[in-house]
């Protein structure tokens, strides 16, 4: 079994701001999901826990932690998508929103849903048999979604993970 969970919420997932590489803290809010996180994974069996570098994801993970007892491994594969040029724009802007539908094309300055899978497919297959959670943030919580449910193109855009949520995926 794999467990996806994505962090906690930031200053810029509560006021709608593209949020990839820039490394922010939880907020208050995203503190106190990740407390509640941990503690409904108090009891699950974990072989393998592996985290963003991003000190968000961090967080959330060293909340977990220090509930379970399990320690966890930085796995840069698991960093968010390199938005480029729109990090910190909002997330309903117009020319975000094209960009978005453009899946093999990279962000200005950024990587592709392409080249997030293409390091994501293959973690995703060294944790087969094992029981995984993964600290992660919302686009690959995407792309781990598409490794193991069929989604069309809009299905896929509009997918969102919340903040502290957890994905149970076989």
């Amino acid at each position: 079994m794999i467990y996806v969970v994505r962090h906690g919420e930031t200053e810029w997932n509560a006021v709608n701001k593209v949020l990839g590489r820039t490394d922010m803290p939880l907020n208050a809010k995203g503190i106190q999901q990740a407390q509640e996180v941990a503690q409904s994974l108090r009891n699950i069996k974990i072989d393998v826990f592996l985290c963003s570098p991003l000190c968000r994801a961090r967080q959330t993970a060293d909340a977990i932690s220090k509930e379970t007892g399990i320690r966890y491994t930085i796995d840069d594969r698991l960093i968010e998508q390199d938005f480029g040029r729109f990090e910190g724009v909002n997330r309903f802007d117009r020319e975000y929103q094209e960009a978005k539908r453009e899946y093999f094309v990279r962000y200005p300055g950024g990587e592709s849903y392409f080249d997030m899978a293409a390091r994501v497919f293959p973690l995703i297959k060294e944790l087969d048999g094992t029981n995984a959670l993964l600290v992660t943030h919302g686009g690959i919580c995407r792309i781990i979604r598409s490794c193991f449910e069929d989604m069309g193109n809009e299905e896929f855009v509009k997918f969102s993970q919340g903040n502290c949520e957890v994905k149970m995926y076989p």
